[in-house]
């Protein structure tokens, strides 16, 4: 009889035959649409947005197999979230807004609701109620209880504060952009000055304001300080409000406001300081006359 080996214990085992181990999934797998768009959605600012598939992502998406995404990626094309449409609404309505306060269509001192306002733009209340409660941050507005929102009665002494406060911030500006700011540039400024002309031509101070603002914004751009257009362009706007008293502006005095900023254009260019500090100054207590 043959001799069976001894058994050495420790020694490497036979494994049975069985089913092929399953392959660990790669990172791209893990990655996919499917499971990542569940894992962040809880963290993500566009709410169901956020898991819907991407399109050309993983095996099934039509592009291959991509590597994982990273939470800074922008939502998929032709995907808009809901949070920025609504914001896109807000925004109009808040311009629409701006320009009736500056037309006159908005009367200083008077209540105006938000569904009302609403019916008249063709939304709902909620983002003309936003629109409004902006205003009212800004000063424009008034927010009056269970009834809306009253348009505020400027004084002239307060206008008078804001052309003061405008012309401490700008004139110095102004004044070191014209000792170093290349001819070049302030021509290219020309069609902006000529678009405030157009508007004044036509007696539309709507347009005419909004003119005045991108002009004023482009020349101070030039400074390449992001805060203080952010303040110039607020205390602007808020000048540009009509008093309740005040009659409407004449069509002259319109056209001779525009051409200022021709002129001042002509200061810059031959870095003429003393022009251009006066005629900064007394474009801003003219536009208040």
């Amino acid at each position: 009889m043959r001799r069976r080996p001894p058994i050495v214990h420790g020694g490497p085992r036979r494994r049975e035959p069985g089913p092929a181990p399953k392959r660990r999934r790669t990172r791209v797998e893990q990655g996919s649409t499917r499971e990542r768009t569940t894992d962040r959605s809880a963290a993500s600012p566009y709410g169901d947005v956020a898991r819907v598939p991407e399109q050309g992502c993983g095996r099934d998406g039509g592009g291959g197999v991509r590597g994982e995404h990273t939470h800074s990626e922008p939502p998929a094309p032709g995907l808009v979230p809901r949070a920025v449409r609504r914001h896109s609404v807000r925004a109009q309505i808040l311009d629409a807004l701006r320009t009736a306060l500056v037309g006159g269509e908005l009367v200083p001192g008077e209540v105006y609701s938000a569904p009302v306002l609403g019916e008249r733009f063709g939304v709902s209340a909620t983002p003309v109620r936003e629109a409004m409660q902006q205003l009212a941050t800004e000063g424009a507005v008034e927010v009056v209880p269970n009834r809306g929102f009253r348009v505020a009665e400027r004084t002239p002494r307060e206008l008078a504060e804001l052309a003061e406060v405008r012309a401490l911030i700008e004139v110095p500006v102004m004044l070191r952009l014209a000792r170093t700011v290349p001819a070049a540039r302030w021509a290219e400024l020309r069609p902006l000055a000529e678009a405030t002309g157009i508007a004044a031509a036509r007696g539309d101070r709507a347009h005419y304001a909004e003119a005045d603002r991108a002009f004023h914004r482009a020349v101070l751009a030039l400074a390449g300080n992001e805060q203080l257009l952010v303040i110039a362009d607020d205390l602007h706007r808020r000048s540009q409000w009509p008093l309740v008293s005040a009659p409407a502006t004449r069509h002259g005095e319109l056209v001779a406001d525009a051409a200022e900023h021709g002129a001042l254009l002509d200061a810059l260019v031959a870095q003429d300081l003393a022009v251009v500090a006066s005629l900064v100054r007394e474009h801003f207590t003219g536009a208040q006359d």
